[in-house]
């Protein structure tokens, strides 16, 4: 059976007589309700509280403990996804630039499906890239400074056009690119060879989905692993048989990812507020150790001393 449309005082009612949730402040519960919804907040963010196999909350927890975990979070995604911001920017930039230093400005270069790696495996991928590619230098008229080229220049370099491009098309862009131009956009990114960027960029796409759409990011696990890394090594991360058992598909591996993406101080100020943010949730929480929270996180004990190390 599906599950029954409540009401929001049906909502807070089950919580409290069915779940054993502690409600502390019920008029204030149901604004918050009303603002986030029963699934992306309760359905979110309960399970460090419940127990599994009964569903009921244990040590008294509180729906002002979920909806803490609830904030933890949204202050995680605006951090994550202004540093997510910046790599696309810059990849996008080195896009752009090495490829029109090899083919020039005229639109034509990227319509042009040689201008790619046409191998069999990607030709289909490279047909959908340039259809994007056309639609947007030859029929967008959302943004006014392709409008703009259009008219007055009728041609749209790609410096311009990548502007409108999403982070799944600027990462798909880069992975269809020959060697050469791969090998000269990686060589900005000290210790990144030209195949493990293009996984790099791959995996941040779908951390910035997670981050745009407000989805839960602290336990997000991804289905392609992170490159293994110099770091996962000197921080003596455990392995199962060869694979590491953190920095791999959990938010620690995103990390990792922007200690090799990110200028250093860039980083050094990432990872300041990432202690911050953290500080702040284990100062306040009754319910969730720092432990417990980092394991969640896929973070290691010694995380910090991840710029100990040279990469």
């Amino acid at each position: 059976m599906s599950k029954p449309f409540l009401t929001y005082d049906q909502q807070l009612d089950k919580l409290q007589n069915e779940k054993k949730l502690q409600i502390h402040d019920r008029a204030a519960a149901k604004e918050i309700l009303k603002n986030i919804g029963y699934f992306s907040l309760i359905g979110g963010y309960k399970t460090p509280f419940i127990n599994p196999m009964t569903r009921i909350y244990q040590n008294n927890t509180s729906f002002e403990d979920i909806y803490a975990l609830y904030q933890f979070d949204l202050s995680l995604r605006e951090l994550v996804f202004k540093y997510l911001c910046e790599i696309e920017c810059k990849i996008r930039q080195l896009v752009s630039y090495h490829f029109c230093s090899l083919h020039g400005e005229q639109q034509t270069a990227y319509l042009t499906p040689g201008n790619y790696n046409h191998t069999k495996k990607n030709a289909a991928d490279i047909t959908r890239l340039v259809q994007i590619l056309s639609y947007q230098a030859n029929k967008n008229t959302e943004h006014n400074y392709v409008v703009h080229q259009r008219k007055v220049y009728h041609n749209v370099p790609l410096w311009v056009l990548t502007n409108t491009l999403t982070y799944g098309q600027i990462s798909r862009f880069y992975a269809l690119l020959p060697f050469q131009l791969q090998s000269g956009i990686s060589k900005d990114f000290p210790g990144v060879n030209e195949k493990n960027l293009e996984r790099y960029l791959k995996i941040l796409t779908l951390f910035r989905n997670v981050c745009a759409h407000n989805e839960r990011l602290y336990s997000f696990r991804t289905q392609i692993d992170f490159p293994d890394t110099i770091l996962h090594q000197k921080l003596n991360i455990p392995k199962k048989g060869n694979q590491y058992l953190s920095g791999k598909r959990d938010l620690f591996g995103l990390v990792i990812a922007f200690r090799y993406l990110l200028p250093k101080q860039d980083f050094l100020e990432f990872k300041h507020a990432l202690i911050s943010i953290i500080n702040k949730y284990i100062k306040n929480s009754g319910q969730i150790s720092e432990s417990s929270l980092l394991d969640i996180m896929g973070f290691p004990a010694n995380w910090k001393d991840i710029t100990r190390y040279r990469i």
